[in-house]
């Protein structure tokens, strides 16, 4: 354990110096995020004119907190992994005693402690433009919304290098994430929170795990009851089903690879 541990550090700080060398490029990648800003626009209007159940400020607070969830849950891990199988650099990756998912892992921490500064800047701007949203969450709903948000990385991450697997077999395995991150756009609260939704279509998307990697984390750290003993299950079946699924693919594309003389 403690060699892993000595690992993962190195790893860090490995990835760490490599994401400032180009943190020119990462503020501009976390400045793409501010699409919940343009959406919390629109609804506030349609809160002004209309009957939604939200007043625009909760419009607001929950968009801040959907850009908040955005920044610490963004996964690339497919396009890395997709140009490890076709420049055969995975070669390398596998001949070292060291698992290959810890690369890409360590390389999404160390881009979140790059983006920290640009995130604390950019939410002192909102608040100076909107202060009527500022809000101090309480303690509790701070610890529930990174418990969330831990999760929801968690699962993203495993279901984008599950899908990466299938670089093995196809040089356009980042296309089939686009019809994925389609249904995370409309399904998972980015669009609009969920309580605007139908009551039977918000039920059923609630065991889908589009909800839990945005919609979730952002309600907690509004202050929403965390249905806990929904969540956690919900969360650990679609974990175990990705996980059983990428070692199936992985076993099998490990094969397909070294046939291919990679």
């Amino acid at each position: 354990m403690k060699r892993w541990i000595r690992t993962l550090r190195t790893f860090l700080g490995v990835y760490y110096a490599y994401m400032l060398e180009y943190r020119s490029e990462i503020y501009l990648w976390a400045l793409a995020g501010v699409f919940p800003f343009i959406l919390m626009g629109v609804w506030i209007r349609a809160a002004e004119s209309g009957h939604f159940g939200w007043e625009p400020v909760r419009f607001a607070r929950y968009f801040f907190a959907v850009y908040l969830t955005r920044q610490l849950t963004v996964v690339w891990v497919i396009y890395e992994f997709e140009e490890t199988v076709l420049k055969g650099t995975l070669s390398f990756y596998l001949l070292q005693p060291v698992p290959v998912v810890l690369r890409f892992l360590s390389s999404h921490l160390s881009e979140r402690l790059a983006r920290l500064p640009f995130m604390l800047a950019l939410t002192l701007f909102f608040f100076l433009l909107y202060p009527r949203a500022f809000w101090i969450p309480d303690p509790r709903h701070i610890l529930s919304f990174l418990i969330l948000v831990t999760l929801a990385f968690g699962l993203r991450f495993l279901i984008q290098y599950t899908l990466s697997m299938l670089a093995f077999w196809t040089e356009r395995a980042a296309s089939v994430d686009e019809f994925f991150f389609l249904a995370y756009l409309f399904l998972s609260g980015m669009i609009a929170p969920l309580d605007v939704f139908p009551e039977g279509l918000r039920r059923f998307l609630m065991w889908t795990p589009f909800p839990y990697m945005l919609y979730t984390p952002a309600r907690a750290l509004m202050g929403g009851t965390v249905p806990w003993n929904q969540v956690l299950p919900v969360i650990a079946l679609w974990g175990l089903f990705f996980w059983g699924l990428y070692r199936i693919l992985w076993t099998r594309g490990l094969r397909h690879y070294s046939g291919m003389g990679a």
